[in-house]
């Protein structure tokens, strides 16, 4: 016989959006459940944090559990084309907040939000998977199955979705659809780096384009202890056509970017090359009776500017006060509270991503001709201050982007003074 539990919010997922609710709804006296189809600690990408997401750290209380893990820091992106190197420091932002963050092993790192989570009250269940969902405004109900293959059953009375690209109610309730943004796949592994050049800052992630194919992208994200992580983006055809297996095919694309040729030339892999594709992608909405989407669970975008665990922490922040709010029995409006202020961000970034593929953000980025203001304005996007209204590049992110690029001509001998 299915036996049956009940809480007062369960939560799919044990990552950073699903740590962040569980922490910020227990410390204010609620019963929260976290069940996670994994056992932690467990690999996972997305290891370069932005500024933004130290806040939302904070607001929710874990911010000294993160502090404990002693993560290599970070503040700024450096790119890297043909010969051409240029930065961004994330401290030199038009937005205010904190202009530092960390690079992290994500496995240390979720672990140990996770155990803040705990520690705050909330109860987790790894190896736990959810199988079937009963949306209810009043009462949801998950049917789980555990390790051992039980099935039970978990009513709450709100169910946050943080499962990431498991993307757990989006499949059961049939809310994805596919994204607007065009397929692409990453390889990527981790490395001993072994990096001996003095110019080389590892208080920054390192963006390179290939110098041949356009959409093909690297990112290089610097851990403590000469430690990274490495990565290859690009279509899925022409990172294929590049080797006979993964390896071979990362590896080939490495030793054709200058720079990180020379940079890797002794690095070692010391794990397998891992493949993710067909990762960006989205929903019709975010929420539904009884429950919420929060992070990669709704809508995901791409890789290349970090933004992932910022949305992710962003939507937990936004949809933790509101389920407090309707359980204490006010009628809380989910489209214009939750989703419409959390895409208004999204919108922004994805913005930045297609700039940055159709080649309009990399024109941007290496031309030294912009003055302060506007490159102040650029790198608190960048640093994840994608809702700062007050800033231009969020308020109209498409036109201004598009005008500073076609101004940032190949004759640079003009500096560009303003944008329209």
């Amino acid at each position: 016989m299915e036996s049956s539990d009940t809480t007062d919010v369960a939560i799919i997922g044990a990552g950073p959006s699903g740590a962040a609710a569980a922490a910020w709804l227990a410390r204010r006296g609620l019963r929260v459940r976290v069940v996670e189809r994994s056992r932690f600690p467990r690999f996972s990408i997305g290891e370069s944090l932005l500024p933004q997401c130290m806040e939302h750290l904070e607001a929710c209380g874990l911010l000294e559990a993160a502090q404990g893990g002693d993560f290599q820091p970070k503040n700024g992106a450096a790119f890297t084309w043909r010969g051409q190197d240029t930065a961004i420091d994330f401290r030199d932002k038009f937005s205010p907040g904190p202009g530092t963050t960390w690079q992290v092993e994500r496995a240390d790192f979720d672990q140990r939000l996770i155990d803040g989570a705990r520690q705050a009250g909330a109860e987790v269940e790894f190896g736990t998977r959810v199988e079937a969902f009963l949306a209810d405004p009043l009462r949801p109900h998950l049917t789980l199955v555990d390790g051992d293959g039980e099935q039970r059953s978990l009513s709450a009375r709100f169910v946050l979705d943080a499962s990431g690209y498991g993307r757990v109610l989006a499949r059961l309730t049939g809310l994805a659809r596919p994204s607007t943004l065009e397929p692409r796949c990453a390889l990527f592994t981790h490395i001993e780096d072994r990096i001996r050049c003095p110019r080389h800052d590892r208080e920054k992630i390192l963006i390179g384009l290939h110098p041949e194919h356009p959409g093909i992208w690297y990112w290089l994200i610097p851990f403590r202890h000469g430690r990274a992580s490495l990565g290859v983006v690009g279509d899925r055809a022409t990172l294929d056509a590049a080797g006979h297996d993964d390896a071979e095919r990362l590896w080939h694309f490495i030793h054709a970017e200058p720079r990180l040729a020379a940079l890797l030339a002794d690095a070692e892999a010391i794990r397998d090359i891992g493949r993710l594709e067909g990762y960006s992608a989205d929903v019709e909405r975010l929420h539904g009776p009884g429950f919420a989407l929060l992070g990669n669970a709704g809508e995901f975008l791409d890789p290349v500017f970090s933004s992932g665990v910022t949305i992710a922490l962003d939507s937990a922040l936004r949809a933790a006060p509101l389920v407090e709010r309707q359980l204490a029995g006010e009628r809380i409006d989910w489209h214009t509270q939750f989703e419409q202020p959390l895409r208004r961000g999204v919108a922004t970034f994805r913005e930045f991503v297609e700039a940055w593929y159709d080649g309009r953000l990399p024109r941007v980025i290496f031309n030294a001709q912009q003055t302060p203001r506007i490159r102040s304005m650029i790198s608190a996007v960048l640093a994840g201050y994608a809702w700062d209204e007050n800033n231009p590049f969020v308020a109209a992110s498409r036109r201004r982007l598009s005008s500073l690029a076609e101004a940032c001509t190949d004759d640079t001998s003009s500096a560009i003074s303003e944008v329209r």
